[in-house]
């Protein structure tokens, strides 16, 4: 569930429609509404003690996220790259939501033992693929911001995505093993 949503970033590739930034942008708020109640209810999951119900909203949750991440690649932008203001203006977005990332990717792993310890078996397993699902699309919605990143911003969104990705495998790693 990392929400690697990190992105968190999105393919930017070009649709078969002209995407505005604004559209971008918007899939990006998107994204970060997502995120943050999704961060919110793994920080909620209790140590002990908690309800699948509560389980399987996070793996709604993570879902969701999944989805308007994969929108946010789909709309992708044009023109590519990015002009210089547009192109900040999407890196300081995204950077905005990345310590959400981190917080929501480090909760869930504070509550590995808790998801394994519900009564019904395999939570662990469905947050494992709600990572690696996670991992995914945030992939290509990295791949497309650095695509279409002015040359001055490529290494300042390749920063923000290895820290993403650094997060994401780390998570993933923790559910690697039941």
């Amino acid at each position: 569930m990392k929400f690697s949503v990190l992105a968190v970033f999105a393919s930017l590739a070009v649709s078969s429609y002209a995407s505005t930034t604004s559209d971008v942008l918007a899939d990006i708020a998107s994204i970060s509404s997502q995120l943050t109640t999704l961060d919110q209810q793994i920080t909620s999951f209790p140590a002990t003690g908690g309800s699948l119900a509560a389980a399987l909203a996070i793996h709604t949750g993570a879902t969701n996220l999944v989805t308007s991440i994969n929108k946010g690649t789909t709309d992708g932008v044009s023109p590519t790259p990015f002009s210089e203001s547009d192109g900040n203006s999407v890196v300081n977005a995204v950077n905005g939501f990345v310590p959400t990332i981190l917080d929501a990717l480090k909760e869930i792993v504070i509550k590995k033992p808790a998801f394994d310890g519900l009564p019904i078996g395999g939570i662990g397993a469905l947050v494992k693929q709600d990572l690696i699902n996670l991992n995914s699309s945030t992939s290509s919605f990295e791949a497309g911001l650095i695509a279409a990143s002015p040359t001055d911003l490529i290494s300042v969104a390749t920063s923000i995505k290895s820290t993403v990705d650094a997060a994401l495998a780390s998570a993933i790693a923790a559910y690697a093993t039941p």
